[in-house]
């Protein structure tokens, strides 16, 4: 099964529009329509064409099924008790299911600008209606991002954005991340969904890495993504304390966290 790297429902890219088009309105948003297919006990999200945008298991309706999205998770190894998480994009609602269920004492927020893929997510892919813990946002992210309300609301920022045709992560700036950053907590973390052999792959962790301390990518899927995460500040602990962590994970959430391990260790010199 192919997957293509994951992409946000936003067929209109933020970027600057080119020269033959500033003098001319501004186009009106338009979204890549909303499709489903499944296979062997999976249903998948697609955006109108063969690609998967997000996947779950009908059995396992609260796992994450895609590799990609468990790392995204890689976090935890460095924070087991979040207070308040936020996803940046959708999809098919993974990380937003996972992390509701997973963590009954924290509080979780997805940012979405389709309003169609939050009405797929609900219908097909069992999110769950919105609670005291749980807050479905329609909303741009870089919207969300830049409102001050948000700053310092979040231990955990989850960023997923890519438009339809996969050109790379539709907010890649350093100001966008930044506008990241100031979302955080002290010791806040991200992770961002990046492809590798995309050309914009470069251009983000060079704009992650002048705003964060410290950037981590963590080894490739077999698809391509390459997860990275950005730390506010430089994680004070040691390797030791890392694996009985990643163990701990594995016992409790069933997510290969000592695989994530042996990248994070490398790159922080543990």
């Amino acid at each position: 099964m192919l997957l293509k790297r994951k992409s946000i429902e936003k067929e209109e890219s933020l970027r600057p529009p080119a020269m033959s088009e500033r003098k001319t309105e501004r186009r009106r948003i338009q979204y890549a329509p909303v499709t489903l297919s499944e296979q062997a006990g999976v249903r998948y999200l697609h955006f109108g064409t063969e690609w998967i945008q997000g996947a779950m298991r009908l059995r396992k309706p609260n796992w994450l099924e895609l590799e990609y999205s468990r790392k995204m998770m890689s976090w935890l190894l460095f924070n087991t008790q979040p207070r308040a998480i936020c996803q940046l994009g959708l999809g098919a609602g993974a990380l937003t299911k996972f992390c509701y269920w997973q963590f009954p004492e924290c509080k979780t927020v997805a940012v979405e600008l389709n309003p169609e893929v939050i009405s797929v997510c609900r219908s097909m892919f069992a999110l769950p209606e919105e609670d005291e813990r749980l807050r479905i946002v329609e909303m741009d992210a870089l919207d969300f991002v830049n409102d001050e309300r948000n700053t310092g609301a979040f231990d955990v920022l989850h960023s997923d954005l890519y438009d339809a045709t996969a050109r790379g992560p539709v907010l890649d700036t350093p100001e966008f991340y930044a506008a990241c950053k100031r979302c955080l907590t002290p010791g806040g973390i991200m992770t961002v969904n990046l492809f590798g052999d995309h050309p914009s792959f470069a251009k983000n962790i060079s704009a992650m890495s002048g705003v964060f301390s410290k950037v981590v990518c963590l080894s490739p899927t077999p698809e391509g993504n390459v997860i990275a995460l950005a730390y506010t500040a430089l994680p004070q602990t040691d390797y030791d304390t890392l694996k009985a962590r990643a163990a701990d994970i594995r016992d409790t959430t069933g997510l290969p966290a000592k695989k994530w391990l042996k990248d994070i260790r490398k790159a922080l010199a543990l």
